[in-house]
């Protein structure tokens, strides 16, 4: 008998435990122990029913990772599953905690269900690039009906147990917390009514329901729009839809070729790498696992602008109370009227409720005094970016605030250690740059000052995590990982369009390389004042950051989104980016007074312009130690500015381009147009000479 997958009877229900912390994960080993155990309760004359139960937090919540990319060794879990199905006693599956992937694809083996009013369920492959692989295509349809089966397969979301019992996944609700007892006392109620055998695989009547639809059409055209350039959610549809048209064996065929399909796909390796790093991220190099933490129950915020705002709704959707300070009270009132309507919007989509609303509102408050600062855990400055006005505000908030109180910058250009020495404790001071919006952008990028203590360092990561955000812990300089880098494409893109592209034309390369917006609409998104200003500092601080057709862009007031007229024109009621002649013009003009003359530029220039000057900055960042993990930067990038997640991050796609291209073409470029952007990285260079990738550091 396996060690990890056991069996007793009790009464006469056949108890088959699974035991292989620290999620049950579908190893070889439980696999096995699955179909060891099923044998010994099948010939257990004393067992009328069997059941399946999991110990510790949670039902089996999906394959085990620690086998990915490996070959698969048998019995897999659709032969497991198939045995499972096939027994001659009823067996029940009692979930949870969560059922996710495999773990459900093993519960829908089972005859019935029987989950705690805690539990989740879902189909969550598809964020991997892959299909459910063992019948979950096949046999969920048959529960819930091809719709539900496609909204759950195709999105990978959860549904929580209530849900699952009015789409027939589960057979029962328990509300309490004791999953066996419950199990066992649902296992008898069938061995003492007899009931039958129920083969999810013989239930037709949903899918009959669906034959003939136009369910699988509309759901294709919804992906051209959501899932755009994904591949594994079209072929989760063609695997549903082999569900309804096709028998079951057969249908379970098709699902293994597409299944197969998928594994194929360049597109799973990007997303694996995806869902390890994002969680990788968050093992800090050189931060002790054991580092206390602070206590972060009290939350302050300077400025009630679009970030101020939003960093505020992020602690107030956690329970944590806000305190707002602004300088006018009218500055206060109409900051507090935007995230009651944010809110309001959420619930009017169902994704909050009323009541939410006020207990969130009730959460935050507003104050025109730093002296409403002096008892709290943690503040947040987000004031635009000028270092002189930060340095200010800095200064007394050391005053102010009480010891041991985190002080953080928004900041997303600026020096944290600068920032910091206005105080008499930069061991306190850090950076929390989140994106806009921020009640929404996942990404959280801590950054590290000289003299950050570690204590500040890991308890930064611990309320990123907290508020729901993926949180990178960074090093100081210019624009950290993401901005730094930004700003690098930022300038190629700009380059690019002076000497003869169109802005529409470097972000139509940008998006069919799977970005959501290219250069320019992400800058209208912003709002060209903020580059504008960035740029401003920049020159104000002595750097030479020549003028550009931007700036006129700007002092025009074509701000972007919010005027309605940026890069692009606007529409009323729309985010559709419309090419402008007016903006022509200005680039026209801007050449002329340059003394530029425009020539033909083809996409591919302007793909390696435009990424490959990132990949060499990204390497200069490593070099330097700003970030510890090519993962790192991949995270940055995924989660703060739109990298598709498919592709893995920027230094993962270097790694599958081949590292010796990005360095012939960059050591090309810099023969041509020469600049600092375009020295080689000595990273780059050493790793090419060596063989070695980003992912061998």
């Amino acid at each position: 008998m396996s060690e990890v997958v056991t069996y007793n009877r009790e009464g006469t229900v056949g108890v088959i435990t699974v035991d292989y912390p620290p999620v049950n994960a579908l190893g070889h080993a439980v696999r096995s122990g699955l179909l060891a155990a099923l044998e010994q309760g099948l010939k257990d004359s004393e067992a009328k029913v069997l059941l399946l139960v999991c110990e510790g937090r949670t039902f089996i919540a999906g394959a085990d990772i620690r086998e990915f990319g490996k070959p698969i060794q048998e019995p897999s879990l659709p032969e497991v599953m198939n045995v499972f199905e096939n027994s001659d006693k009823p067996v029940v599956a009692a979930i949870h905690g969560t059922a996710l992937g495999g773990g459900l694809e093993t519960a829908l083996g089972c005859h019935y269900r029987i989950a705690l009013s805690s539990a989740k369920v879902g189909l969550p492959e598809v964020k991997l690039g892959l299909l459910p692989g063992a019948g979950g295509t096949q046999r969920l349809p048959r529960l819930t009906g091809a719709r539900k089966a496609l909204e759950m397969i195709t999105t990978g979301e959860f549904v929580g147990a209530p849900e699952a019992l009015k789409l027939g996944i589960v057979d029962t609700v328990d509300e309490g917390d004791d999953i066996k007892s419950a199990g066992l006392a649902f296992a008898n109620s069938i061995a003492d009514e007899g009931k039958p055998v129920r083969r999810v695989r013989d239930l037709t009547d949903k899918i009959a329901a669906d034959q003939g639809s136009d369910v699988f059409d509309e759901f294709r055209a919804q992906l051209e729009k959501k899932a755009r350039g994904l591949f594994s959610p079209f072929k989760c549809v063609d695997a549903v839809e082999a569900a309804v048209t096709l028998p079951f064996d057969e249908g379970m065929k098709r699902e293994r070729e597409l299944f197969v399909q998928c594994m194929d796909s360049p597109q799973r390796g990007g997303l694996i790498h995806s869902f390890f790093a994002e969680r990788e991220v968050s093992k800090v190099k050189g931060l002790a696992k054991d580092t206390p933490l602070r206590d972060v129950n009290s939350v302050g915020i300077i400025g009630a602008g679009t970030m101020g705002g939003g960093i505020a709704m992020n602690f107030a959707n956690v329970g944590i109370p806000v305190t707002i300070v602004e300088v006018k009270q009218e500055a206060l009132d109409k900051g507090f009227a935007i995230i009651r309507k944010n809110y309001e919007n959420s619930a009017k989509k169902g994704r909050i409720t009323t009541e939410q609303v006020e207990e969130r509102m009730a959460l935050i408050s507003g104050s025109l005094s730093y002296d409403a600062f002096k008892d709290v855990d943690l503040v947040i400055e987000a004031v635009f970016e000028n270092m002189a006005i930060k340095k200010e505000i800095f200064g007394q908030l050391d005053a102010v605030c009480k010891p041991g109180a985190i002080l953080a910058s928004n900041t997303s250009t600026l020096d944290i250690d600068e920032i910091a020495s206005a105080t008499k404790r930069p061991e306190d001071v850090v950076g929390m740059h989140f994106f806009s919006p921020a009640n929404v952008m996942k990404l959280l990028e801590n950054v590290r000052g000289s003299k950050t203590s570690d204590e500040v360092k890991a308890t930064v990561m611990a309320v990123a995590k907290k508020i729901k955000k993926v949180g990178v812990l960074v090093g100081n300089c210019y624009g950290f990982v993401g901005n730094r880098m930004l700003h690098k494409r930022g300038a190629e893109a700009m380059a690019l369009v002076n000497e003869g592209a169109t802005p529409q034309q470097v972000d139509k390369v940008l998006t069919d390389l799977g970005y959501p917006m290219g250069q320019f609409a992400m800058s209208d998104l912003a709002g060209i004042d903020v580059g504008y200003r960035i740029r401003q500092e920049r020159r104000n601080s002595g750097e030479d950051v020549p003028l550009s057709w931007m700036d006129k862009l700007a002092e025009q007031d074509r701000l972007g989104q919010k005027t309605m007229a940026g890069v692009y024109r606007y529409e009323e009621g729309s985010r559709k980016p419309i090419p402008d002649p007016a903006v022509d013009a200005i680039i026209a003009d801007f050449r002329k007074e340059q003394g530029i003359s425009p020539r033909d530029i083809t996409d591919q220039e302007i793909l390696e312009r435009c990424m490959f000057v990132m990949i060499n900055e990204g390497a200069k960042i490593l070099e330097e130690g700003v970030a510890d993990r090519a993962l790192d930067i991949d995270v940055v990038w995924i989660f703060g500015y739109g990298f598709p997640a498919y592709r893995g991050g920027p230094m993962f796609w270097a790694d599958q381009l081949g590292l010796d291209t990005i360095l012939n073409a960059v050591e090309k470029y810099h023969d041509d147009i020469g600049g600092d952007q375009w020295k080689p990285s000595a990273l780059l260079k050493r790793l090419v000479a060596e063989g070695k990738s980003f992912a061998d550091l």
